[in-house]
């Protein structure tokens, strides 16, 4: 714990003077707030609650690696799973089961033990059991890295907004390290695995996936997973390897549940 703690504070004291303009995290309450982030859903996991996740093929989901473990240490069944491509109000405009999940190769859960190399690969893809082919329902391509001082923006489900998704159009990187993105970003728990997404030229790519929330000299702060590297080593390994196996530690909440099993919360007093 004392070394993500550690590595927080120094990426925060050197990043401050840099945040952007930032707007609040709003709720996309119709189908014309939604128009173009249709391919975030919330990722439900039967039994267990639900984490958030982003369309980046027509048969492939990313979202958060920890999101595939369960409370005892075990990896999720693929039949618990169901991607709801932006679900509001219940009602989502595509429903899909999942085939597989596949974590990063070089993810390892360490329960409470938060750390960096914890972090850095928390993302994993999930094979759709029927692609989504819509004009509507479009994935969503992948971005450089973001550097200290952009601008980035997030869509997310969480606590207390389970039913609709949520949209912060401009938060900042506070700063990067050891491939974890420290972001302004509001988040909260079930919104692990959220597209952190950069919109430039008209276009929207995502450019990190949330991993966690933390608390920094009293000011909360998300954890993202820089994409740099680490997806294309992800594909590689999901390309060569057969469906998911029954099989660490989840980071939910149930709906309407209001506990703290959610994603990691850290505090720097």
């Amino acid at each position: 714990m004392r070394r993500l703690l550690t590595f927080a504070v120094c990426l925060l004291v050197s990043a401050l003077p840099m945040q952007a303009e930032e707007t609040e995290l709003v709720t996309l309450q119709t189908r014309q707030d939604s128009q173009g982030w249709e391919a975030v859903g919330r990722l439900d996991i039967a039994g267990k609650g639900f984490c958030t996740a982003a369309l980046i093929r027509e048969s492939l989901i990313l979202t958060a690696a920890h999101c595939l473990y369960d409370s005892d240490g075990s990896m999720i069944a693929s039949e618990r799973f169901q991607f709801r491509a932006g679900l509001r109000d219940g009602r989502a405009s595509a429903t899909r089961a999942i085939n597989r999940a596949i974590p990063h190769p070089d993810y390892h859960s360490n329960g409470d033990a938060f750390v960096p190399s914890e972090v850095a690969m928390d993302i994993a893809v999930l094979e759709l059991d029927r692609p989504i082919q819509s004009t509507r329902i479009r994935p969503y391509l992948i971005a450089a890295r973001p550097l200290t001082g952009d601008e980035i923006g997030v869509v997310s489900y969480g606590r207390g907004r389970e039913d609709a998704p949520s949209l912060q159009e401009v938060c900042s990187v506070l700063g990067r390290q050891t491939g974890v993105i420290v972001m302004t970003c509001d988040v909260d728990f079930g919104s692990s695995g959220s597209p952190v997404f950069t919109m430039r030229n008209g276009e929207t790519r995502i450019a990190s996936v949330v991993s966690a929330m933390a608390q920094i000299d009293g000011q909360k702060v998300s954890l993202g997973t820089s994409l740099d590297g680490p997806l294309s080593e992800l594909m590689a390994h999901f390309s060569t390897i057969g469906p998911a196996r029954p099989g660490g530690t989840q980071r939910l909440i149930s709906i309407g549940e209001r506990n703290n099993t959610g994603a990691k919360f850290v505090s720097v007093n």
